[in-house]
């Protein structure tokens, strides 16, 4: 990732608005900043969440809080707990997607 030319931007993140996306079961909570071509968010995963489609964009992900598993679909599967991440490339390794037991907070860059 390539940032484009920004302007200096504090964000107090639990004061942006949330979006409500719904996973195949649970729901995600995103409060997201778009700055130029680059998102950013803190979503919020509920117990029981798990992503309705599978992946391809690319992202950098950090686990604020809780436990989620990231699943790719080739089979292989991530146990991120928090302070732990990954980064993954647009149309890279392999499609992804998420899910979590007890619910997760998670910094996204994409």
């Amino acid at each position: 990732m390539k940032l484009p030319s920004l302007p200096y931007t504090p964000v107090h993140w639990d004061a942006l608005p949330a979006t409500e996306h719904q996973g195949e079961t649970g729901t995600a909570l995103w409060r997201t900043l778009n700055n130029g071509d680059v998102r950013m968010r803190v979503v919020e995963l509920s117990p029981g969440y798990l992503a309705d489609h599978w992946c391809d964009r690319g992202h950098i992900v950090y686990v604020i809080e809780g436990e989620v598993t990231s699943e790719l679909k080739d089979g292989r599967s991530f146990i991120m707990k928090q302070g732990m991440g990954y980064t993954v490339s647009d149309f890279g390794d392999a499609a992804h997607r998420s899910w979590t037991k007890d619910g997760a907070r998670l910094f996204i860059v994409d």
